[in-house]
C-alpha cells in the first residue's frame, strides 16, 4: 500500500514538472506577442505620415492577434499622447516632438490554475498582463 501511494504521489509530481513550463511558456510569448504589436502600432502611428493611431489600425491589430490566439473581445487599448491631446483621431495628428503612448491589457486567462492544484498562491483572478511603449510622433503638416 506504501509502495502505491509513492507511486501516484511520485508520478503526480513528474508529470508537474514536465507540464508546468508549458503553460509559462504560454503566458512568455502571450506577453512578447503583445509587447510586438505595441512596438508596431507605435512605429505606424508615429511616422511622419499618420501622427496618430485610428480605429481601423486598432482593428486590424484585434485580427492579428485573434490569429495567434487571443480572443478579441478580451484585448483592451489605451491610446493617449503625453501633453493629453486624443491620439486616434485623424483629423488632428500629434505633431512632431510630442509622445504618443499606447497600451494593450489581456487577462490571464485561467493560465496560474494548475498552480493553484498544487497549493502554489497565484496572482489574482482578475489580474491581467499589459505591454506599454512610448514613442515621439514624427509627423509635420
Amino acid at each position: 500500500m506504501k509502495q502505491i501511494l509513492i507511486f501516484v504521489l511520485f508520478s503526480a509530481l513528474l508529470c508537474w514538472l514536465l507540464f508546468s513550463p508549458i503553460y509559462k511558456h504560454v503566458l512568455i510569448m502571450r506577453q512578447a506577442m503583445i509587447q510586438k504589436e505595441v512596438d508596431y502600432l507605435l512605429e505606424i502611428g508615429t511616422n511622419a505620415s499618420h501622427g496618430y493611431i485610428s480605429a481601423s489600425m486598432l482593428n486590424e491589430s484585434k485580427e492579428r492577434l485573434e490569429r495567434h490566439g487571443f480572443e478579441p473581445s478580451e484585448l483592451n487599448y489605451v491610446v493617449s499622447s503625453v501633453s493629453g491631446q486624443p491620439a486616434d483621431n485623424a483629423a488632428a495628428p500629434i505633431l512632431r516632438g510630442d509622445g504618443i503612448q499606447l497600451t494593450i491589457s489581456y487577462p490571464y486567462d485561467g493560465l496560474f490554475m494548475i498552480d493553484k492544484l498544487i497549493g502554489i498562491s497565484s496572482s489574482d483572478d482578475g489580474g491581467s498582463m499589459s505591454a506599454t511603449g512610448l514613442q515621439m510622433s514624427e509627423y509635420v503638416p
